[in-house]
């Protein structure tokens, strides 16, 4: 169920009897020539939503599709806000959720969020406030590769541009961390592609997509199963 679909009694209702809000957390940046900008948010919302298919007590917000992308600099459409920006957006949208809600879950599918939306839910715990972030984590290609294409063939197909999809920078992320940390993505890689998307297919993201439902759903049922005072 999507909160913004609601009105307000009615988020009142879900709220008094316990509904969780599930926040997807995503960016606007670039993911090669082949996946659309919208890639990470996709991802996030698609999770939350199967969760609430799942758990009739859990209700989705509408997703923030800004975050920190500095990494993606100097290529056209990424939009960041940074991390510090992102920290207190976070710390102040917890906030306010936790008026209402006595759980909020963080989902997030973009990797630049992790140390903001660490630092956002460590400041949100410690006020007492019962937050948890979900975090995806598959194998492979870390970015616009084999995992993100397939994800979106599953979810939006339409958007996926395959004719346009090339090898990338396929060294170990260990190995390419130096010169990203240095010059961002487009220090290692003209194309923004990190690891090799031509194999994806539809039939491989729904496999994954299940995988992280699972983790997702998981994650979840430990978190509930300590009650908040």
């Amino acid at each position: 169920m999507r909160l913004a679909d609601l009105s307000s009694p009615d988020v009142a209702a879900q709220a008094a009897s316990g509904a969780i809000l599930a926040v997807p957390l995503g960016s606007t940046e670039q993911h090669g020539p082949h996946l659309p900008l919208s890639t990470d948010t996709d991802i996030a919302t698609a999770l939350c939503d199967r969760l609430a298919a799942e758990r009739p007590d859990v209700l989705v917000a509408p997703a923030l599709p800004y975050g920190s992308s500095g990494e993606h600099a100097g290529f056209a459409g990424t939009l960041s806000i940074g991390q510090t920006a992102t920290e207190l957006l976070l710390v102040e949208l917890g906030r306010s959720a936790c008026e209402t809600f006595r759980r909020l879950l963080f989902v997030s599918a973009h990797g630049g969020n992790a140390a903001s939306v660490t630092r956002a839910v460590a400041t949100l715990r410690t006020e007492s406030r019962d937050v948890s972030v979900f975090e995806p984590r598959w194998q492979g290609d870390p970015h616009a590769g084999r995992p993100e294409t397939a994800l979106q063939l599953a979810l939006r197909p339409a958007k996926v541009q395959m004719q346009k999809a090339i090898p990338g920078d396929n060294r170990p992320l260990s190995e390419l961390l130096p010169a990203l940390r240095k010059g961002g993505v487009r220090a290692v890689t003209d194309t923004g592609i990190l690891g090799d998307p031509t194999g994806a297919t539809a039939d491989e993201g729904h496999d994954l997509l299940d995988n992280l439902t699972a983790q997702l759903r998981a994650h979840v049922r430990d978190w509930t199963s300590v009650e908040t005072p």
